[in-house]
């Protein structure tokens, strides 16, 4: 990371400020070259900004200068807040082009770099990742838990923890034979045991925690059942639009349809399936079935529009009476609920009933939540110390605690490839 990057950091132009950010060894130089001197660190300065190739008039704005190691990347770095016209950014960043060893900065370099230098870990930089995407207050909340490191203190208690216990059995096996260790070099330290169990409780209390998935892909409603039994009807109400088609015709949805909404707040995402038969189905048709048949697969909750007591097994599922207005519609029992797409009778009471059972089935507000990197990471972590309370030889205990510190290590980036981190870092926007 020996280039300088730059990159305009702000949202795209026209707007009234366009903020370019800096970072790398050379910041402070290409600050001057354009500005004609170097600002009071840390202070907001007007400057006049001249091109250095033929010192023409860019612009007159206002400047930040902040040395590393102490900022956002761990760099130095500098900011220009320009007036927000697309020819004035033009300009400015055609001018930094031709600095010696300046460079258009990649998809997420800076926050990589602020990886790179240890001003965030791998758990905060996901936060950050999720926090730029997010679209709903839930995911907000949960997003910004993570970023301002949430997960991250957890490790680094559990990390502490762990390095504790690791002591107490390199003591026993290293110096067996001083009274003040208290264990033979063929028994374990008292209460080992048991400092593992009490951490891997406290591991379990965060594995069982609502994951982040369906919070960040919504919490995903799937409407199954044979054709002709309203799935499209409600999932136009559900979704207030007209997205599904809907016929008489047997077999009109003939593929998956998504649609993401947001309900009081909670991120959702509705699935309209083929219509679920065996016989009289065409070739297309077969094929929707079993996509549809898939779809059930990967559903957070089921709505089961056919015949009571005939929906997939296995998942979450709601019988639904979506055709209370039809005299001629199959009946359900008193349990199930009973509602109308086509007049809107009981859609309220079933928007409150998805929005309740969601909020109960996602993190709740502000609560950080393990996506399936991190839930594996932890997921190993457990089960080494689950192992390694179970073990008699006090060598094999240490190897897996050893264990254990690896993937803690992981869950933070202490240890990480770079396939995954580049696939991480792509996530973010050019400028971030």
């Amino acid at each position: 990371m020996t280039d300088t990057i730059f990159a305009l950091s702000s949202g795209p132009a026209p707007a009234g400020i366009a903020v370019i950010r800096i970072s790398g060894p050379q910041a402070g130089s290409a600050l001057k070259t354009l500005a004609g001197k170097l600002p009071t660190p840390r202070r907001a300065t007007l400057a006049t900004l001249a091109d250095p190739r033929d010192l023409t008039h860019l612009d007159r704005t206002m400047v930040l200068w902040l040395p590393g190691p102490g900022t956002a990347t761990g760099e130095d770095s500098a900011e220009l807040h320009l007036h927000g016209g697309r020819a004035v950014v033009a300009a400015v960043e055609a001018a930094l082009s031709t600095l010696s060893g300046l460079r258009r900065a990649q998809p997420g370099e800076f926050t990589r770099r602020a990886f790179a230098n240890g001003r965030i870990d791998l758990a905060e930089a996901e936060g950050l990742a999720d926090l730029l995407s997010a679209e709903t207050e839930l995911q907000r909340r949960a997003a910004l838990a993570m970023a301002e490191g949430a997960l991250s203190r957890e490790t680094e208690r559990w990390r502490n923890a762990l390095l504790g216990i690791s002591a107490k059995l390199e003591a026993a096996l290293d110096f067996s034979d001083e009274d003040d260790v208290g264990a033979g070099q063929d028994a374990l330290p008292p209460g080992f045991a048991a400092d593992c169990a009490a951490m891997a409780h406290d591991l379990d209390a965060w594995l069982v925690r609502p994951r982040a998935e369906p919070l960040k892909e919504g919490f995903r409603v799937v409407l199954a059942g044979p054709p002709n039994a309203g799935k499209s009807t409600l999932f136009n109400a559900l979704v207030q639009q007209e997205a599904a088609i809907t016929a008489a015709e047997p077999g009109t949805t003939r593929d998956v349809l998504t649609f993401a909404a947001s309900l009081d707040g909670v991120p959702f995402t509705f699935v309209d399936t083929a219509g679920l038969r065996d016989e009289g189905a065409g070739e297309i048709e077969r094929i929707g079935i079993a996509r549809a048949r898939a779809a059930a697969e990967k559903a957070d909750l089921i709505l089961w529009l056919g015949p009571e007591g005939e929906g997939p097994e296995g998942r979450a599922l709601w019988e639904v009476a979506a055709r209370t207005d039809d005299p001629d519609a199959p009946r359900k029992s008193e349990t199930a609920l009973r509602l109308s797409a086509r007049t809107g009778e009981g859609m309220a009471q079933l928007r409150e009933a998805l929005i309740a059972h969601a909020r109960h089935s996602l993190p709740g507000p502000g609560e950080a939540a393990l996506n399936q990197r991190q839930h594996e990471r932890l997921g190993q972590v457990a089960a080494a110390l689950d192992q390694a309370q179970r073990e008699c030889d006090p060598l094999l205990a240490a190897e897996n605690l050893r264990l254990a510190r690896i993937a803690l290590d992981a869950l933070v980036g202490r240890t990480s490839t770079e396939d995954m981190l580049d696939a991480l870092f792509g996530r973010f926007c050019i400028g971030k």
